[in-house]
């Protein structure tokens, strides 16, 4: 029987991401803000959550640039969030292949992004890259599936 306690949910970016009672995030780390490209960095900041409350806090990094090692590795340690900036196709795919959900393009200092992310409110427009407010990016990968209709 699962026992996991829903207590926010989101829709950043088009994509819907519920905080659980137990789970641990992790948040792409740059000199204290949210990493701008997410494929080139190697710090993250791991924050165990427990009872829906932030319990500890751990930075370590990454030992893979291959994007499906990674994906492993940081579903090896238990991520199960991922909060990041802007992030290739090909690593968003290999982290979601890897039961690891990803709420991207996201900005701002590491402080501010995790409490609005506690608080249900990383949707504001503030924490968005330029660009990404409204929704827009879930139509990133668009032009890939090809042209509809007559040219």
């Amino acid at each position: 029987m699962l026992n996991l306690l829903v207590i926010l949910l989101y829709a950043h970016c088009g994509i819907k991401v519920a905080i659980n009672k137990d789970m641990m995030i992790a948040i792409a780390n740059w000199q204290g803000s949210v990493s701008p490209v997410f494929d080139v960095s190697d710090r993250l900041c791991l924050v165990y959550i427990e009872n829906g409350r932030e319990l500890r806090r751990e930075d370590i990094l990454l030992k893979n640039r291959n994007p499906f090692l990674r994906a492993k590795e940081m579903a090896g340690i238990g991520v199960e969030l991922l909060i990041c900036g802007a992030v290739s196709h090909v690593l968003e795919t290999a982290l979601i292949s890897a039961g690891i959900r990803v709420i991207g393009f996201a900005c701002g200092n590491l402080e501010d992004v995790l409490g609005a992310f506690m608080r249900g409110q990383l949707t504001g427009r503030s924490f968005f890259m330029p660009g990404c407010f409204g929704g827009r990016q879930r139509y990133r990968f668009q032009h890939r599936r090809g042209r509809k209709g007559p040219l």
